[in-house]
């Protein structure tokens, strides 16, 4: 248990946090101020370090700028390891006592304290507003799903999408994306990007070793020391197959056949704690019926590229696999319902919308007269799967249109797509039905 004195100067400290400026506007800030004025609780969650505390930093400054009251707690503050769930009442007491009456509280990792479900509960019956973050997507939606009564909305941060790494180097998108100048100068960004990825803190400092930290930290505090996971080597193991097989197929056997282990529910068990950490995902290959999709090889991703440039087992650097897993995660932080189609080629996306497939994407670095059968083969076995007569690929920096077979297919640079206006619509899950900087490489502050 924590004494109330001690609950009072973590308040207090907390308060007095230093204000970071400039903040880098991240784009679910506008969804985020749009679902707090209903009434359901919101949960934000994604991979460490990818900016979660700064949104609510940004909130905070949102709130402030509608004279209204909120109370903000941080629990991966080191001095709450003692806190448990009959703490919280003080830890309210605490909060009126310092800061005033409000109705709004601000979580943040709050999914490290054992049964804070039960008083987020009692907070939302009372008619206050609570906005949660957390690094585990099933913890927080499992134990919310279950013990809160009420709805809830859930959003999910990802590291910078292009757009807001433009945003870093205070580059506005152009009015005029054709003109030479604001092409090559969005292009030269687009290269930066590709070369360090979106997680902000590395953008700033460039050092390898703070990704080897931040993996260590995923794989150590929320994976093998909250599963409490014995057989240390083989899952680390099974990280650095995916991690260097990058968007390779894979099944669940063969990898419990490469990693020696007795059974291949042990692998899908590993792979869910990766992936409840928004360090991997995983696609699944296209079928009619739900049942076959659940045993047809899968595909996985990262969450950021860096991960598989710095820690990957890689020889030399595979750019159409970079290129793949950018355009994947954009379509994950548009919300998109994506899977892979093979047939006798393969095509890299297709993506549902409703009950109807409306994309078909193939990515490839560079087409040339090497891969252009194999990678069109695939792409227009997937239109006709699906009746449709367009097609995008994705590239480094191509641009045309080439009309095949009756089919039209668009070769988009993956910059251009990455900068294409999206709806990004948040998940919903219920319980109950019914400042100035230049673009030199150094020193940047991607405060998130």
């Amino acid at each position: 248990m924590i004494s109330k004195q001690i609950l009072r100067e973590i308040v207090i400290r907390q308060k007095e946090k230093k204000k970071v400026e400039p903040l880098i506007k991240r784009d679910l800030l506008d969804d985020l101020i749009k679902y707090f004025k209903d009434d359901r609780i919101i949960i934000i969650t994604g991979l460490r370090r990818s900016g979660k505390s700064t949104l609510l930093l940004e909130f905070e400054e949102y709130l402030k700028s509608q004279k209204e009251g909120y109370y903000y707690v941080n629990f991966e503050d080191e001095k709450f390891l003692d806190f448990k769930a009959q703490n919280f009442e003080e830890l309210n007491e605490v909060l009126m006592e310092i800061h005033g009456d409000f109705n709004t509280y601000l979580f943040d990792e709050v999914q490290n304290i054992v049964n804070f479900e039960s008083f987020v509960r009692r907070l939302h019956n009372q008619g206050k507003k609570i906005i949660i973050t957390g690094s585990n997507s099933s913890l927080l939606s499992r134990e919310l799903g279950t013990k809160l009564t009420g709805r809830y909305k859930s959003l999910e941060l990802f590291p910078f999408s292009f757009k807001e790494f433009l945003r870093f180097y205070d580059y506005q998108e152009p009015k005029n994306e054709d003109s030479i100048k604001e092409k090559v100068k969005i292009f030269n960004l687009f290269k930066e990007y590709y070369e360090v990825g979106g997680i902000p803190e590395y953008i700033k400092n460039r050092d390898e070793d703070y990704i080897k930290t931040l993996y260590e930290n995923i794989i150590y505090k929320d994976i093998i020391s909250r599963y409490n996971l014995r057989n240390q080597k083989t899952f680390k193991e099974l990280i650095n197959v995916l991690t260097t097989n990058l968007s390779s197929q894979f099944t669940y056997n063969k990898l419990k056949n490469l990693l020696k282990l007795s059974n291949a529910i042990t692998v899908k068990e590993y792979i869910s704690y990766l992936t409840n950490t928004y360090l991997f995902f995983e696609l699944t290959r296209f079928d009619y019926s739900i049942k076959k999709q659940t045993n047809l090889p899968k595909k996985a991703y990262l969450i950021d590229h860096m991960f598989n440039k710095i820690l990957g087992f890689n020889l030399s650097e595979n750019k159409g696999k970079i290129l793949e897993n950018i355009a994947f995660i954009e379509l994950k932080r548009r919300n998109k319902e994506v899977y892979y189609f093979q047939n006798k080629g393969e095509c890299d996306f297709i993506v549902k919308t409703r009950n109807k497939i409306k994309d078909v994407i193939q990515v490839c670095f560079e087409l040339n007269k090497e891969n252009k059968k194999r990678e069109f083969e695939g792409l227009i076995e997937a239109l006709k799967e699906f009746k449709l007569k367009k097609g995008v690929i994705l590239t480094y920096e191509q641009e045309d249109e080439i009309k095949e077979n009756g089919f039209t297919i668009q070769m988009i640079p993956l910059w251009k797509w990455l900068l294409k206006p999206q709806k990004i619509t948040a998940k919903h899950y219920t319980t109950r039905p019914g400042q100035k900087r230049t673009s030199s490489n150094a020193h940047k502050h991607p405060h998130t």
